[in-house]
């Protein structure tokens, strides 16, 4: 062992261990990551938090191979353990007739980027759990979520409700398509979801602050519909910069834009009691905690 102090008594998920086999039979990080349908960042992370958890290293990595040190060794005798004794029991209590439906609710944004990968996560890990998913805006599924609707949602943070788990928080960003001049003469053309919206109420109160004239170039109740009237050139929207849908791009600051406010990402479940739910929201922040690409500028 290393100098990496493994806390007392650690609970290992079945996530890292699936993930750190994958690793040692394919002697690869990105073969495993194809095998399982994750990506190559999310099985390092997975290798990483076991390591961790051990407080040993699991692998020797360089540019050209991927080996097994000795405790990485002993570690694939008992993952294997582990995972055959978690499907036995999975499969005694949880049969077919045992099956569990978790209902989700999903940020529009969130849904269109990097839902498919929490899925497989997750699936991995409850196989005897079927998924109802919504997929709206983050107004919309706050309301579905206090009408008992569904039982998890992952959204933006509403102003001064502090319930969640935060999975990151950010600036908003300007975007438009490439190339996209704003006139500093003419009223700002605004691209905004339906109301009630939260991104739509922070471009329009940071506009109004700075004192700008805006128009409401165009109003959508969907991603697409902003995303296809904001590729039109019909205006600007306030968005993630994180989760800016494809072909579209951040405005830097020559565009002379107010800056936008600060926004949360978080999920919220049911509570303590319910397990598979908070395992779902787990693999949510988790997966959305991994480093992500900066986006491009406009031109």
């Amino acid at each position: 062992m290393n100098d990496l102090t493994p806390p007392i008594s650690p609970d290992i998920s079945p996530t890292l261990l699936r993930s750190f086999l994958a690793v040692a039979k394919t002697k690869s990080f990105t073969e495993a990551a194809r095998k399982l349908g994750l990506r190559q960042s999310t099985v390092s992370q997975h290798v990483q938090k076991l390591e961790q958890s051990v407080g040993g290293r699991l692998f020797l990595r360089d540019t050209h191979a991927v080996t097994l040190t000795a405790d990485g060794d002993a570690m694939c005798d008992l993952a294997q353990t582990v995972l055959e004794a978690n499907d036995r029991m999975a499969r005694y209590f949880f049969g077919s007739a045992r099956r569990e439906k978790l209902r989700l609710g999903i940020s529009e944004d969130f849904a269109m980027s990097q839902l498919a990968e929490v899925l497989t996560t997750f699936r991995v890990a409850h196989p005897m759990v079927d998924l109802e998913l919504t997929v709206g805006l983050s107004s919309a599924l706050y309301q579905s979520y206090d009408a008992g609707e569904v039982d998890v949602i992952f959204a933006k943070r509403r102003s001064g409700d502090s319930r969640g788990e935060v999975a990151w928080r950010e600036q908003l960003a300007w975007i438009a398509r490439p190339g996209f001049r704003v006139d500093p003469d003419a009223p700002v053309p605004l691209v905004a979801y339906a109301p009630p919206s939260i991104t739509r109420s922070m471009a329009v109160s940071a506009l109004e602050e700075a004192r700008r004239p805006w128009r409401m170039a165009c109003s959508s109740g969907s991603l697409n519909g902003l995303r296809a009237a904001t590729m039109a050139g019909l205006g600007v929207a306030a968005h993630s910069a994180r989760l800016i849908p494809e072909g579209l791009v951040r405005l830097d600051d020559a565009s002379n834009l107010p800056e936008l406010g600060e926004v949360e990402f978080v999920a919220i479940g049911p509570g303590r009691h319910h397990t598979t739910a908070n395992a779902l929201i787990a693999a949510l922040v988790s997966t959305t905690q991994l480093p992500s690409a900066q986006p491009a500028k406009a031109q």
